[in-house]
Parts: C-alpha cells; structure tokens; sequence
C-alpha cells in the first residue's frame, strides 16, 4: 500500500518536518528575555542544566527560572529587539545552537542595548547548557583568562551571586504557584 494513502485514510499524517528545534523553543527564550517566563517556558531544560551570564551561573532548572524571574525585578523592560539563529548537529542526538542578537534593557529609564551570543547545548531535545556571551565575548573563567585562579574567583562570584538571587526568587518557585 501506498504509505501516501495510508495515511489518507487514517485521517492524520506525520511527516518528517524540516523545523530546527531552535524555532520550537525560540518563542520560550523570548518569553524568559522579555520578562514574561511562565513555568512551561523551562520545560525546554533537561532537569540538570546549567545557565551562565558574566553575572550569574546557574545550575538546574529551579535556579535558571529564578535568574530568568528576577529580570522584571531589576529591569524595566527587558528583550531581545533582534536575532539571527544557526544551528547544527554535533553528533547524533546532540545539537549546538547559536543566536546572534541584540537585547534591550531598560534599567532606572535608561535604555541600554546590547549585542549578545546565546550559545545552546542540546542532548536528546532538551537543553543541557545555555551561555550568554555579553559583546560576543567568551565567558572569563579558569580556562579563559590568563591567571587560573582569577578566573577560579570570577566563577565564584558569579555562583555567589546566583546563589543570593536564587534565595530572593523563592528558590525557583513559579510567580504563577505562590
């Protein structure tokens, strides 16, 4: 039989989309950069994931939404205004993700924009570690900068930091739940 007809007669068909997973969980970062996360937007995560800022290292889902929850605390309007998107396949099942954009901010009524590169790992569908390189630079750590152990202190600071912001959002607690 033809698979064509076959599918006719059930009434419903999959095929084999050419859709990138970035497109799927483009409107979900939108949400979490303009300020407007709902708990479904994480769904995106694999339940270990981590997210890192030059301010912030976040490590799970619980202290992603609370790094993406307290935006609107500290920004009066956040988003991304831009982006151009490439993907790739890495391996089998795994995925790299790179959005070139352009984010605005405003904080006490001053507008700021800024260039940024969201850099997205990807393991069987969920996301598995999210980067957000400010002016297109790598992230400064122990393997980037030019004395270990500074970079050893940068990351700490921004785990401290996290840490501190991750207390004050209720420890991950969706806004919608409380």
């Amino acid at each position: 039989m033809d698979p064509a007809r076959e599918c006719e007669g059930k009434g419903a068909c999959e095929l084999k989309s050419n859709k990138r997973f970035a497109d799927k969980i483009m409107p979900h970062l939108l949400n979490l950069y303009g300020s407007s996360a709902k708990a479904n937007d994480f769904d995106m995560y694999a339940p270990n994931a981590s997210f890192e800022d030059p301010l912030t290292h976040a490590q799970g889902v619980k202290q992603i939404k609370s790094a993406f929850y307290s935006l609107p605390k500290v920004f009066g309007e956040s988003k991304i205004v831009e982006y151009h998107i490439q993907e790739s396949e890495t391996s089998p099942g795994k995925k790299e993700i790179l959005i070139d954009n352009k984010q605005h901010y405003k904080i006490m009524g001053r507008n700021i924009d800024m260039i940024s590169l969201i850099k997205l790992y990807v393991e069987d569908g969920k996301i598995v570690r999210h980067e957000d390189w400010w002016d297109k630079k790598p992230l400064r750590n122990r393997d980037t900068v030019s004395f270990p152990l500074v970079g050893r202190v940068m990351e700490m600071g921004r785990r401290g930091l996290m840490l501190a912001t991750h207390a004050m959002m209720g420890f991950g607690k969706d806004p919608d739940s409380q």
